[in-house]
């Protein structure tokens, strides 16, 4: 009976358990219906508000509440501090819910693999805002499991709002003012997209790139739609690119006042700075590459940087100096340009002819005497020759027409008095005045060619510089002339002198002749033919080697080829300057004999200038240099090399001002007037290739009788050093000059 009334109470506490549990479930659900209810009114009002969608946290279901008060405690005394630091709005908003918490181990009802994100979603939201915690909360009012689930397998949601503002400015603020923006815009488009419309070398687009992208491709020629000083700079050097013996027409300059909207404006930007990269590569190189002329023509290159002119243009205080500055920067072009200034009367005025008339003379006032101006109807066909373009239509002779007729007699080499009589109008109609203009041009653009320093800084800016067409080679140092001299140079034709730039790096005394191959195959072993004696007779050395290549060579001695000096500058045309049994050559005033070497008329004299630019504290005289002949080689080596400059200036100023004009021995001048008189364009700028000189020997079968030296033995292989490695010791061609700016070994297409 006992037992039975245990049983009992036992099932009594049970029903008791069971009522509670459905009692708290009950009133759990009331809660979560008015949450609900009220959480729907609040929606309401926030659905009008514009904020970031927080996560959904899912309601509290009967499984999330467990019944043991033990568990209820132990949780709300774990996590006090940190459910109020994180949720302040919580309790007050929610207060039931706060009050019963559980972990992911109390929670039965739910999959063990949601049961993670579930505690996810109700702590994660906590690390949010307050008012973001709050609008969580709603949340679940809208009862979507889809977006519970969503919520649940994006966690980090709720952060995305806060970060994402901060995310926005990336992009830092445009420097380019608000009136240039539409054109920096324009600029960008077509820098990145069509440059090549406008520039064709990869060097100028990528300077393009780089100077406006660091621009935020704001305009640099315009502003506000107006020319900024710099653009009217530029534009001002190019249309008087005919002072530098340029043509105008190969700058054009963008019609800036038609260009009324972005398009046109971004247009034109490019356009002017593409003339103005043309202008200065040609200013500074030459409007056509010294190999389109002559394969016997070799130039160190010196290309312009296009980044480092927009750089020095758009910077300058002056646009039009710095873009001046490409032009050569020597004296004797300075003074060519002077004189084409004065050969076009200062000015390129348009092809008219002046008729004959009565003699023009103005007279200025005197002391006893008025000034007389005489009117012609030829005056104004006059100013527009002589390019005066004041009071253009004027028929008076005044004093300013009279002095730009006094200046044209003078370039033309005429009697300067200023009077217009019938020699002076058929000279400046006369197409020799074009011709010497022509000259004038040829002789400046070759000028173009050369480095832009002549000389090495380390010795005073010392160099050599021979005038082919002048016949004479002259010392410089300090920009002023050390010494002169006469020189016999290469025939026209094959045996033409070489154009060129190299370094001197040495003196021979008593040197041997290595006759070159085209003297030995064109000329001797011919000549062996018909005598079979005539070198030993002439005192000429013949060696055949194993392969049956021949050398001649001629000892050490006065009745050497070379005489007693050899000047050697090594270069890939195997030509140097040297001293010459036959001085009667020297006599004459056309002196083109040589075989392409220059033959120098006092080479002592000569040999001790070099030496003592070279070694200043050793004192070398002529006598002393004298005193070294005889029959063995001396080399003296200079412990910087001098730089050697042939040159071709069939016009120059002499130093007493006036223009000097020597013949066209070589056509150079024809060649050049004709490449650029019927030119195409900047193909000229491209370069020509050409076969390079051949050192190798082909075999020869000797007549007999020739003496041989050395009977088919060398100490050098079966086919003996080629004439470069006889001449100058050396197995190749030497490196680039020492002493000057290091030039890149590279093709160039300028």
């Amino acid at each position: 009976m006992r037992d039975c009334l245990n049983h009992r109470a036992g099932f009594d506490r049970v029903l008791m358990t069971v009522a509670a549990t459905f009692l708290t479930v009950s009133a759990s659900s009331a809660l979560a219906q008015d949450q609900a209810r009220s959480s729907a009114a609040e929606l309401a009002i926030e659905a009008a508000i514009p904020r970031p969608e927080p996560a959904n946290v899912p309601p509290p279901t009967a499984s999330d509440i467990k019944l043991d008060t033990t568990a209820t405690v132990q949780d709300s005394t774990k996590e006090p501090t940190k459910e109020t630091a994180k949720e302040p709005v919580k309790a007050e908003a929610v207060p039931a819910p706060d009050k019963v918490e559980t972990k992911p181990s109390d929670v039965a009802t739910t999959p063990a693999a949601e049961a993670p994100k579930s505690e996810t979603a109700k702590i994660e939201p906590a690390k949010t805002e307050p008012a973001k915690s709050d609008a969580a909360k709603t949340e679940p009012a809208k009862s979507e499991p889809a977006k519970a689930d969503t919520a649940t397998a994006t966690p980090a949601a709720p952060a995305a709002p806060a970060a994402a503002p901060a995310a926005e400015p990336v992009k830092a603020a445009s420097n380019v003012p608000a009136a240039d923006q539409p054109v920096a815009d324009k600029l960008k488009d077509i820098i990145g997209a069509k440059t090549s419309r406008h520039f064709d070398r990869k060097n100028e687009r990528a300077a393009i790139e780089k100077f406006y992208g660091a621009r935020d491709f704001a305009p640099v020629w315009t502003q506000a739609g107006s020319l900024t000083a710099a653009a009217k700079g530029v534009i001002a050097r190019l249309k008087d690119a005919a002072s530098d013996g340029l043509n105008p027409a190969d700058y054009p300059v963008p019609d800036f006042a038609a260009a009324t909207t972005p398009d046109a404006l971004a247009d034109a930007e490019l356009k002017l700075t593409a003339s103005m990269f043309d202008y200065a590569r040609q200013a500074q190189s030459g409007r056509m590459h010294w190999s389109q002329v002559s394969g016997d023509i070799l130039y160190p290159e010196h290309p312009v940087d296009p980044g480092e002119v927009l750089a020095k243009v758009t910077t300058a205080a002056e646009a039009s100096a710095a873009l001046d500055s490409y032009n050569p920067p020597q004296k004797l072009y300075k003074e060519l340009k002077a004189k084409l200034a004065e050969l076009r009367g200062l000015g390129s005025g348009p092809v008219i002819e002046i008729a004959d008339g009565p003699a023009l003379k103005y007279t200025p006032a005197g002391k006893k005497q008025a000034e007389i101006v005489v009117e012609d109807p030829r005056v104004p066909q006059l100013r527009a020759k002589l390019g005066l373009a004041e009071n253009a239509s004027g028929t008076r002779y005044d004093a300013t027409v009279a002095e730009a007729v006094r200046k044209f007699q003078s370039g033309a080499e005429m009697k300067v008095t200023g009077i217009l009589d019938d020699k002076t109008v058929k000279a400046i109609n006369t197409p020799k005045r074009d011709k010497l203009i022509d000259t004038v041009l040829v002789n400046m653009e070759r000028w173009r060619w050369l480095p832009r320093d002549l000389g090495v800084p380390s010795l005073g800016d010392a160099y050599v510089i021979l005038n082919i067409p002048d016949y004479t080679l002259k010392v410089m140092q300090r920009g002023q002339q050390v010494w002169t001299t006469r020189v016999v140079t290469g025939k026209p034709g094959t045996h033409a002198t070489p154009l060129l730039t190299e370094t001197m790096k040495y003196i021979t005394v008593n040197p041997t002749w290595n006759v070159p191959p085209s003297i030995v195959y064109n000329e001797y072993l011919p000549a062996l033919q018909q005598d079979p004696t005539v070198l030993q007779r002439m005192g000429l050395k013949l060696e055949q080697n194993r392969d049956g290549s021949v050398h001649i060579s001629q000892p050490p001695g006065e009745a050497n080829a070379l005489g007693r000096i050899r000047f050697n500058f090594p270069n890939k045309f195997l030509v140097y300057q040297h001293d010459t049994p036959d001085k009667n050559l020297f006599a004459r005033e056309d002196r083109a004999f040589s075989h392409g070497c220059m033959r120098v008329q006092n080479p002592d004299q000569y040999a001790s200038v070099l030496l003592n630019i070279a070694m200043p504290n050793e004192k070398y005289t002529p006598e002393r240099v004298r005193s070294m002949y005889g029959k063995s080689e001396i080399d003296l080596k200079f412990p910087t090399p001098i730089p050697v400059n042939i040159t071709y200036q069939t016009a120059f100023v002499d130093d007493g001002g006036k223009l000097q004009i020597r013949k066209d021995v070589y056509g150079r001048d024809a060649t050049m007037i004709n490449i650029l008189k019927n030119g195409r364009g900047k193909d000229l700028e491209n370069v020509v290739a050409h076969s390079q000189p051949s050192y190798s020997r082909p075999a020869t079968t000797l007549p007999s009788g020739v003496a041989i030296a050395n009977n088919g033995g060398s100490s050098f292989g079966s086919s003996g050093p080629n004439f470069f490695e006889r001449l100058f010791g050396a197995p190749t061609p030497p490196p680039a000059p020492v002493g000057r700016r290091p030039q890149q070994q590279r093709v160039f297409t300028r």
